[in-house]
Order: C-alpha cells, then sequence, then structure tokens
C-alpha cells in the first residue's frame, strides 16, 4: 500500500442494456480472463430467465439480492500484546458490496447446475429471498462478529 497518497477511484461505466454502474461492477467480477462478452452474456441470459421465471423486473430483484447478502459487521484481526483478537468492526458501503458480489459469484460457481447461467439466476433468486449460501456467508459473518462482541473496545 502507497504511503503516498490515496489511490484514485476509477468512475464504472454504465452497463448498454439496463444501465447500471452495479450491473457493470458484477459484470467485471464474473469475468474470467478478459472475456467480457461471455460475462455479459451470462449475466444478462441470468437476469432474462430471472424475469421469465418470476415475472418482476430483473434489475430490482437482483438489487434485492446484492442488498440481502451485503454484510453490515465483520470481524478483522488486530494484534494486542502478542495476542491477535478478532474485532468486529462496520463495513464500509462500497467493501460490503464487492463482498456481496464476491460472495455471489463465489457460491453460483460451487453450485450443481449445468452452465453459468443456470447457476446464477438460481443463487440470485435465492438470495433475493433469503435463501441460498451467499446468505449463510452473511449471516456467519454477523454471527462471528456477534461472538467477538467482547473485543469491540480494541477497535481503532
Amino acid at each position: 500500500m502507497s504511503r503516498r497518497r490515496a489511490a484514485v477511484r476509477r468512475e464504472v461505466l454504465r452497463d448498454p442494456k439496463y444501465g447500471d454502474q452495479i450491473v457493470t461492477r458484477f459484470m467485471n467480477a464474473l469475468m474470467r480472463t478478459g472475456k467480457k462478452s461471455v460475462a455479459e452474456r451470462i449475466l444478462y441470459d441470468a437476469l432474462d430467465r430471472i424475469k421469465a421465471k418470476t415475472g418482476q423486473e430483473p434489475l430490482g430483484l437482483f438489487h434485492d439480492a446484492l442488498n440481502n447478502v451485503r454484510p453490515a459487521i465483520e470481524v478483522r484481526p488486530r494484534r494486542v500484546g502478542g495476542a491477535t483478537y478478532q474485532i468486529p468492526v462496520e463495513v464500509r458501503p462500497e467493501r460490503g458490496r464487492a463482498l456481496a458480489i464476491r460472495w455471489l459469484i463465489q457460491t453460483a460457481r460451487g453450485r450443481s447446475e449445468r452452465t453459468m447461467t443456470e447457476r446464477l439466476s438460481t443463487e440470485l433468486l435465492d438470495a433475493a429471498n433469503n435463501r441460498g449460501n451467499a446468505v449463510k456467508k452473511r449471516e456467519d459473518a454477523h454471527r462471528m462478529a456477534e461472538a467477538n462482541r467482547a473485543f469491540s473496545h480494541y477497535r481503532w
């Protein structure tokens, strides 16, 4: 990490279909080896599949899924007097969004459906309904923070 100055945050362009920056961020996280068109096709097909399955607006459901997975609190290790404590800290909104995107993609890749489009659409539907492994991951983070609440006075 540079000690000179804070890194400049680059502005992400809006995606062509929905005009949403968060969809573009999700697409960039989904992308592997620079194949953006493949990631774009996977995400758009998954959102079309959600629309066909539920009949609801897929962008709203996508944002609901992200909000349900986003953690409010997490634990960070802090070394105090030779011992390392897990200290609960609040998650900044930008990091919470990044964690939610990462967890959704990670759990979708771990599912057993045939194509990534199917995996992603079912994981997004589960997350929107407060089910699924990504929501479980958020609950685990909250549970861990709650268990270590006694060390919150070590927060810096």
